[in-house]
């Protein structure tokens, strides 16, 4: 890979902003943006928020993941052996590193906007990523905030963390 700031060595903006849309189609079409909450006992409270950046494909299409990995320059794939009726396996393009995402991936979305509902579930994304750059998922009132917003993106069902997060009191919880 040459050290140009061009998509795919682009030579003129043209290319670039082409294939910029094309990304947001791509992500559009077969992306997610989720914040995965679960427990951890090593973390300061007990609870460990972990935002993910995933597009999925059919290993036949390992190819456009790979796009997207060399166009970003940050994630990685992995596959995902289907144990179903489907005959082929899954591949997945995950960003989940937080600097990857806080300078990658956000400013791109945010530049260059999704055009379906996805775009509403990118917006929840960001402002939880903002409220980890408050430190708010290191309190127990700020996980509760951000398993809201969690709970809201991607058609969840409710949240069993944010059940127990609002129960917790500090002299009945051996988890928070």
């Amino acid at each position: 890979m040459d050290d140009s700031d061009n998509a795919r060595g682009a030579d003129n903006q043209q290319e670039r902003l082409w294939y910029s849309g094309w990304v947001v189609g791509f992500v559009d079409g077969e992306g997610c943006f989720s914040c995965q909450i679960h427990e951890n006992g090593s973390m300061t409270r007990g609870w460990q928020v972990q935002p993910r950046f995933v597009v999925v494909q059919g290993v036949s299409s390992r190819g456009s993941l790979e796009e997207l990995a060399a166009f970003f320059g940050c994630g990685k794939l992995y596959m995902n052996h289907r144990r179903d009726n489907h005959r082929e396996d899954l591949l997945m393009y995950i960003v989940q590193r937080y600097g990857d995402l806080r300078n990658v991936i956000i400013p791109f979305f945010r530049t260059h906007r999704l055009q379906t509902s996805k775009r509403y579930n990118f917006e929840k994304f960001a402002e939880v990523m903002d409220l980890m750059d408050q430190g708010k998922h290191l309190t127990i009132d700020g996980l509760i905030e951000i398993a809201e917003i969690a709970q809201s993106m991607n058609h969840r069902k409710p949240s069993k963390v944010l059940r127990i997060l609002r129960d917790h009191t500090p002299t009945n919880s051996k988890h928070v």
